[in-house]
């Protein structure tokens, strides 16, 4: 009987050993990704008061993490295919490290901008990293829990963001913080270094060592060029865009200006937001994980997650503002089964081409991160400020009706038909 590849990998490294040594450490990787994305939500008033920023302002300032972030996401893809995830990881947190120390210790805006382009840079391979190390290590079919419990680390580092951040910036203001995390990276780093080990590819594998960089270029041309992939991107661009728009900035100004919360409060309703988040990771994960074995596959569950998400935007432009903490925790909820595109994109393309595509996917989310954190400032600009940090909430209604209007429209390309729905139905038959 032939070898078992997956089984001879597993004998090496037994689960829980696999869990120790390299679930957990590029876990905690995505943690602090979390982390440094979502920490200017709870410290944005301080920030916009300590360097007199406008909202346009703050909005560049933070998205601009979103920017270098997309930009390194297709030579990330490639690297990690060729390279290995560990390698990559471990000189990227070492950037991610100055960029900390840049900002705590920067005092002009473009500086600050520079320092905050750094960190975007330094973590953009931690969920790529991590999944990557996923795809090698653990069955295809255990993708769904096993990159959920990966992503969970994410909440935890959103979670931390929230009242933890706020009790630290209140002692020891917001500079300590990006010390503290710069110290953290380090040692994340040096664990990445020398603990994780490399995957080594079974006996019985495609020989890849002459697949040169322009065969990596030319994958990228097939997913680029594949219907099922946009179907996929354009929704979760634009859904995962809107969601890390307000989880990383703009859900705290909007429950300030427009319900009235006190900054105490808005760190609890963001509490209550990564909760949900965090609740959404981990539930979605197990329910695909059992739903797959009765024919229901990643497709019908995202489509239903998105759909849930924008009823719940749509009680914010409703200025629902009586169920604010229960519509972020729907909203964490909801908004994360987006992330189960990732294994429904590492169920759809080889796995060779796991790095690639799960990078092209990742950038285009950062790319309308980016775009709508920033625009969402620039329409809140159009309203004058009403002092002390806080804005028009006019501009904030403004902002969040014109973005649910392109997801809705990008929904409906989601809700067409695609090859996954005939492999979908296949699976059901038999």
């Amino acid at each position: 009987m032939a070898n078992n590849p997956i089984k001879d990998e597993f004998s090496r490294f037994p689960d829980k050993r696999v869990f120790a040594i390299v679930l957990i450490p590029f876990g905690l990787g995505y943690f602090l990704s979390y982390l440094f994305r979502t920490v200017n939500v709870v410290i944005a008033p301080s920030l916009a008061t300590d360097l007199s920023l406008t909202a346009a302002d703050l909005g560049l300032l933070t998205s601009i993490y979103f920017v270098l972030f997309a930009a390194f996401q297709t030579p990330l893809g490639v690297i990690l295919d060729r390279y290995g995830p560990r390698r990559v990881q471990a000189i990227l947190l070492f950037v991610a490290a100055l960029g900390s120390v840049l900002f705590a210790t920067s005092h002009s805006m473009a500086v600050l901008t520079i320092a905050r382009s750094l960190i975007g840079l330094g973590v953009s391979g931690c969920l790529m990293a991590a999944l990557k190390a996923n795809a090698q290590w653990f069955p295809v079919a255990r993708l769904p829990f096993v990159n959920a419990c990966t992503m969970s680390f994410g909440t935890f580092g959103a979670l931390t963001a929230t009242i933890p951040v706020e009790m630290l910036a209140g002692l020891y203001g917001w500079r300590t913080i990006f010390i503290v995390l710069a110290l953290f990276t380090v040692a994340l780093a040096l664990i990445t270094a020398f603990i994780i080990p490399d995957h080594v590819a079974p006996k019985d594998a495609t020989d890849r060592g002459n697949y040169t960089i322009g065969d990596q270029f030319r994958d990228l041309g097939a997913i680029y060029c594949d219907r099922f992939f946009w179907q996929i991107a354009v929704v979760t661009m634009l859904h995962g865009g809107v969601f890390l728009s307000y989880q990383a900035l703009w859900m705290g100004p909007w429950l300030a200006d427009v319900a009235g919360y006190s900054q105490v409060s808005v760190a609890n309703a963001m509490l209550f937001f990564n909760i949900g988040m965090f609740a959404g990771v981990v539930g979605f994960g197990v329910l695909a994980d059992r739903l797959q074995k009765f024919g229901l596959g990643l497709m019908t569950i995202v489509r239903f997650g998105v759909g849930a998400s924008l009823i719940v935007q749509m009680m914010f432009a409703m200025e629902v503002t009586s169920l604010g903490v229960f519509m972020c925790a729907a909203f964490g909820f909801f908004g994360s089964s987006t992330l189960l595109v990732y294994a429904l994109l590492g169920q759809k393309f080889s796995g060779h081409m796991v790095g690639k595509v799960n990078t092209a996917q990742n950038m285009l989310i950062f790319i309308g991160a980016f775009v709508v954190q920033w625009g969402i400032g620039v329409i809140i600009d159009f309203w004058p400020a009403v002092g002390d940090g806080r804005y028009d909430p006019a501009g904030h209604q403004v902002a969040l009706t014109c973005v649910i209007a392109l997801e809705v429209l990008a929904y409906i390309w989601l809700l067409m038909p695609s090859s996954m729905d005939k492999r979908e139905q296949g699976n059901s038959v038999s």
